[in-house]
């Protein structure tokens, strides 16, 4: 296989154990701690049943509006696995709906990221699947190539390479890249912690936001 059409297996990915710590802590959180450069952009919406997911990315890259080998990664991809599409962001032609979802499910594939846009919403709202996308047309897709599976990829303005650590909520995709993982994760899970503490002041109502105090004396406000 040549350049922009070719496959390779995805051969390392990052423990699952991590996974399921990520899967718990809220994509807002980890953006946080990785000082917020490693989200997606903005405009990705959670289309499937499940709307919390972490797993290791399987990568695809796909010519606008052809799913060939979309169709190839769901078979290749394992359980557990995210498989992210960098789909060119076209929302023109939906790359992917209810029939490769429902089998992506079958086959235990925990989400489907997809830069692009796809259809059959209802049905994938009641999948055991996360689906991520950017939008939803009726137009169906090609399906005759090129493309490449198990290389780096772009996908929402973030390189993704295979087997770093994926993570999506009802906000968006945190990409972490697999060196990173772990440090991220313990991260995530102290700020959230901090913010599960923070929350419980607001319902007692005695939040004190001391830095804000702070903040306001060092700009001359007197701290009011």
């Amino acid at each position: 296989m040549t350049l922009g059409f070719r496959i390779r297996p995805v051969t390392t990915r990052v423990d699952p154990a991590l996974c399921a710590r990520a899967a718990r802590v809220p994509a807002a959180n980890l953006g946080d701690v990785v000082n917020r450069i490693q989200t997606m952009r903005g405009g990705f919406r959670a289309f499937g049943g499940r709307r919390q997911v972490a797993g290791p990315a399987f990568t695809v890259r796909a010519r606008s509006g052809d799913n060939l080998m979309l169709h190839r990664a769901i078979d290749m991809a394992e359980p557990g696995d995210v498989i992210v599409v960098d789909a060119g962001g076209d929302l023109a032609i939906a790359i992917t709906g209810e029939l490769m979802m429902g089998w992506a499910a079958k086959r235990g594939i925990a989400a489907v990221v997809v830069d692009g846009a796809v259809r059959d919403v209802a049905q994938l709202g009641a999948m055991h699947l996360g689906v991520w996308a950017c939008g939803v047309t009726p137009s169906g897709p090609y399906k005759d190539g090129p493309g490449e599976i198990g290389y780096p990829v772009s996908c929402g303005g973030q390189v993704v390479m295979p087997g770093d650590l994926i993570m999506a909520d009802e906000d968006g995709v945190v990409v972490l890249p697999a060196a990173d993982a772990a440090a991220a994760v313990a991260a995530g899970e102290a700020h959230n912690a901090k913010e599960v503490e923070a929350q419980a002041a607001i319902d007692s109502g005695r939040w004190e936001r001391d830095w804000v105090v702070a903040a306001l004396r060092a700009k001359g406000c007197g701290g009011a």
